[in-house]
This record gives structure tokens, C-alpha cells and sequence, in this order.
């Protein structure tokens, strides 16, 4: 169960994704802290969350065990990348970033959150799959394409369930560009990840650090230096958000992205939802409803469907892009 390219079982793949759809899901609970503890707005909270999540990962990645020049030949590690391939990845894996984030923002003062986010993760899954079978040749199989689209019905029916949302068309088409962005990271990902020349690490590293640079002008006009009265609970949360939901989260997701199979990623990471529904029952005090447990089934049902299947499809031969 290990995938040739990266030295990465597909299994131990798929609880790093496991671990990234549920840290996602903290993200929301912690943002709506931060916003009432402070002014801070949507912007500015994605720019400190990137620019604080990549103080921390190059913090680690310079912590790390280097390894001796003796023992590189006898390391399992990713081939070198020429110094203009990895800027043109940076590149390319941070806007992707950068257009999920912000669209989506966007989308969810256009339109709401409950469609922003149904739009946005609900098209996810379906946009992966087709460029997966396009542009990489992968197949789900029967089973796949029943998961890959129950899973969009169960994300409607958890996130709009009793709720009176109101559909704007800019806010819907906000939210394509946002699910586009993601599909185009998440692909990007698994590209490089099959020819054996993913670095997790140094992924996650450099594209948090083009997202922050894109992230840093919209910041900049919404105002970076928050009013509160509560100085230490704000950074607190700010650390939580940088460590927890992104800085461990999105080194989980490049490296499982790399090894297993996108619509696989992109269904496992519609845990973030049903991670933040829990937590509004929880902790936040809101009811639970019957089309909140339909949703959780649905989507649960899902990602276990794809998980099975990916486990029993991880040591076929798969076709590698050149």
C-alpha cells in the first residue's frame, strides 16, 4: 500500500487527510472567536493565518534533521528539482491557494455562507474528478462516481438543511473560482506527487509563502492591526489558527495529496464541514437536527466508500505523467 513515487503508504495518506479535514474544521469555530474579539476581518485573519502558518513551517523545515552526506545515498527521499521547477511550482501551488481563499471569502459576502460553502466544496469533488480522468487517467470505478457525487448531496443537504439561504449569481460564480482554485491545487499536487519528485515540506513551505504575498495587499487595505480588548485570548486564537488548521493541517494535505488519488482527496477532505457541524452542536450550543445527522451520514458514507476503495486500489499500477 505505498506509493512507488514518494516512499508514502497510501494508507498512512489517507489519515493525514483524515487529520487535515478535521483540523479544517476547526478553522471556522476558531475565526468566529477572532471576530468577536476583535475588528479583524476575512482578509486579515487569511494573511496572519499564512504569514504566521509560514513563520512556523520554516521554523520546522530549519529544525529538521539534516541529513549526512554519507547517508544521502541510503535516504528515501524525493529526487532534486531544479531551482526554476520548484519556483514555477510555488508559483502555481500558491495562487491555486490564494483564488480558494480569497474567492471564497468573497463568495461568502456575496452570497452567504451556506452557499458559498456548498458551491465551493460541493463542486470540489466534481472538478477533480473530471481533470483526475482528463489530465491524469484516473479511474473511480463504479463506486467512486457514486461517492463523488453523493458526497455534494450530503454537503447540501448538512450545510442548507432548514436554512432560508438566498442565491446571488456573482456570489455563485465566486464560489466556481474558489472550488477551481482548490481543484487546481489538489491536482497540481497529485501531478507531481506520481512522477516521484514531491517534497511536502518544501510544497507547503514556499506556496504559503506566494499566498501571503498575495494575500498581503487585500490585507493591507482591510487594515492588518486589529482593534480588541482582549489582546492575549486574540493572539491565542491567531496561534491556534496558524498551527492547528494550517501549519499541521496543509503539511498533512501536500504530503497525502501527493500519493493519493485526487477525487479521493477532495471527497476525505468533506470532513471539514461535518468536523464544524460537531463543533456547533458541542460546543457552540446549536440544535441538532435531522438534516444535520443526514448530512453527516451522507457525507461520512462518502468518504468511507472512497477511502476503502483507494486502500484496495493502492498497489495497482498506476500510469505516471511525463
Amino acid at each position: 500500500m505505498s506509493n512507488a513515487a514518494s516512499g508514502l503508504p497510501v494508507g498512512r495518506g489517507l489519515l493525514y487527510l483524515i487529520i487535515t479535514g478535521a483540523a479544517w474544521g476547526t478553522a471556522g469555530a476558531a475565526a468566529s472567536l477572532v471576530f468577536r474579539a476583535s475588528d479583524m476581518g476575512a482578509f486579515g485573519l487569511s494573511f496572519w493565518r499564512c504569514a504566521l502558518g509560514l513563520a512556523l513551517l520554516s521554523a520546522g523545515r530549519l529544525l529538521r534533521p539534516r541529513v549526512r552526506p554519507g547517508e544521502a545515498g541510503r535516504a528515501a527521499g524525493p529526487a532534486p528539482v531544479p531551482a526554476r521547477r520548484r519556483m514555477a511550482r510555488a508559483v502555481a501551488t500558491g495562487t491555486g491557494l490564494a483564488v480558494f481563499q480569497t474567492a471564497y471569502f468573497a463568495a461568502v459576502a456575496s452570497t452567504g455562507l451556506a452557499v458559498a460553502t456548498v458551491v465551493t466544496l460541493g463542486a470540489g469533488p466534481v472538478l477533480i474528478a473530471l481533470g483526475a480522468r482528463l489530465l491524469l487517467g484516473e479511474r473511480l470505478g463504479t463506486g467512486g462516481v457514486v461517492a463523488v457525487a453523493g458526497a455534494p448531496a450530503g454537503l447540501a443537504v448538512l450545510t442548507l438543511g432548514g436554512s432560508a439561504a438566498t442565491v446571488h449569481p456573482a456570489g455563485v460564480l465566486l464560489a466556481l473560482v474558489s472550488a477551481s482554485g482548490y481543484g487546481a491545487m489538489t491536482l497540481l499536487t497529485r501531478w507531481w506527487g506520481r512522477d516521484g519528485n514531491a517534497d511536502a515540506s518544501g510544497t507547503t513551505v514556499s506556496a504559503f509563502a506566494v499566498t501571503t504575498l498575495c494575500l498581503l495587499p487585500f490585507a493591507v487595505h482591510e487594515g492588518l492591526l486589529p482593534h480588541t480588548a482582549h489582546p492575549a485570548r486574540l493572539l491565542g486564537l491567531l496561534l491556534y489558527v496558524a498551527a492547528v488548521p494550517t501549519a499541521l493541517a496543509y503539511a498533512l494535505y501536500f504530503a497525502g495529496a501527493a500519493v493519493v488519488r485526487s477525487a479521493t482527496v477532495s471527497v476525505v477532505m468533506l470532513l471539514e464541514p461535518v468536523t464544524a457541524a460537531v463543533l456547533a452542536v458541542v460546543l457552540l450550543g446549536e440544535r441538532l437536527t435531522v438534516t444535520t445527522v443526514a448530512g453527516t451520514l451522507l457525507l461520512l458514507g462518502a468518504v468511507a466508500g472512497l477511502a476503502v476503495s483507494e486502500a484496495r486500489g493502492a498497489g495497482r499500477p498506476e500510469p505516471v505523467p511525463v
